[in-house]
């Protein structure tokens, strides 16, 4: 594990300042440090890529896996706290480090029931959490057995992320597309929305909730395709929502940041989908919508301060920004100076060097009073902006 400074921007010697750890080094570590220039904080990221999105922000930078145990405590022994920018880090090294005494956001504890799909699926129903029906399959050949089951999502246990390690499994036909390792299969949901809820818990178990937000998906991708704030719902759906999100967040027992990814079915029942212990995709527009950012709202929970409001400035809109297919290499944003001589329009790059299709590559943020603006501005957005290469 190489250390490399790229500043000399340590932070003073000072007791109210608190060194604090970043696992992961992508946009979401990138958006967490721009928050933390408003805080007393010394800022430390560790990531195999020198070149990653977070690296230059960041006072101390530290080359290593981070689902390493050697790596992981040997970065995190001198730090105040922790926190995670993605699951597949190793939990282990978090938990050493956790006896010693080193503040993680989540709890290890928390992080170890939500990386595992298995796990995760048994703590919401061992919690009365409601959530859709479920079989836990060791190996492919395994879905033979259940083929009444169908239609199912089958997701494996570790690893899926953005998409990846999610399949549909609608007839027979499709089994040949299941995991041969373990994993869960679920009964699909008659699904009318997909909602997304952000909550901080602070180390006093305060809560704070942002409003849901509408998510609507990229069926060939599996990935957020843009989303609306606040959600459309009616108030009773609304309070359930809620509920179920505040339930899931109390019984991880953990500080944080949580999203929770739930569905409302066609009669209105909510059942959750998934949880993130982090912040996430579908809080990006807290940035410029809301009073206190997530990003802004973890750096409150990790240092001690109050929470913040999550009040909307503005509702608001987000569109993914991903690779155009078929584009593989340095990235050109085609159509950028048109999005932004739109009003109210703010874009986030990420400030990866290299494009793919399908990787994300920054989000665009839309804030207007009227929803119908929103949804014409993202679709605009979505038809103008692409993220192409020079290269085919």
């Amino acid at each position: 594990m190489d250390k490399v400074y790229h500043h000399n921007q340590t932070a003073q010697n000072n007791s109210t300042i608190k060194k604090v750890g970043i696992l992961g080094g992508g946009q979401l570590g990138r958006m967490l440090l721009q928050a933390a220039i408003n805080y007393p904080v010394e800022t430390f990221v560790m990531e195999k890529d020198e070149h990653c999105p977070a690296a230059h922000l960041c006072h101390h930078f530290t080359k290593g896996d981070i689902s390493n145990f050697d790596d992981v405590y040997a970065f995190g022994k001198g730090l105040d706290a922790l926190t995670i920018e993605i699951e597949s880090v190793n939990v282990e090294a978090l938990e050493k480090l956790e006896a010693e005494g080193i503040s993680i956001y989540p709890k290890p504890g928390a992080l170890k029931i939500i990386k595992d799909k298995i796990q995760q699926k048994q703590f919401y129903k061992s919690n009365q959490i409601p959530s859709s029906e479920f079989i836990v399959t060791q190996n492919k050949s395994e879905l033979q057995q259940h083929l009444n089951f169908l239609p199912a999502a089958h997701k494996i246990a570790m690893g899926g992320y953005d998409g990846r390690g999610v399949e549909l499994l609608k007839t027979n036909a499709d089994l040949e597309r299941g995991f041969d390792a373990p994993a869960v299969l679920e009964k699909l949901v008659a699904v009318k929305k997909e909602i997304a809820v952000i909550v901080a818990v602070d180390n006093n178990n305060n809560t704070a909730i942002y409003p849901p937000v509408d998510m609507v998906f990229d069926n060939m991708l599996n990935l957020l395709d843009y989303q609306v704030s606040p959600a459309g719902l009616a108030e009773k759906v609304l309070w359930k929502v809620e509920a179920v999100a505040l339930k899931v967040v109390k019984e991880l027992k953990s500080p944080g940041i949580f999203a929770v990814e739930l569905f409302v079915d066609i009669d209105d029942n909510v059942f959750v989908n998934e949880t993130a212990p982090r912040v996430h995709n579908s809080g990006h527009h807290t940035i410029e919508a809301n009073y206190s950012s997530q990003f802004d709202m973890l750096w409150r929970v990790m240092l001690g301060y109050p929470l913040g409001s999550t009040e909307h400035i503005l509702p608001a809109a987000i569109v993914n920004l991903l690779g155009e297919p078929g584009y593989n290499g340095e990235a050109i944003y085609e159509g950028l100076t048109e999005i932004m001589d739109i009003e109210n329009v703010f874009v986030h790059i990420y400030g990866k060097k290299e494009t793919k299709p399908g990787r994300k590559m920054g989000h665009i943020t839309i804030l207007s009073k009227e929803k119908q603006e929103l949804i014409h501005q993202a679709n605009r957005v979505k038809q103008t902006l692409k993220v192409i290469s020079a290269n085919k």
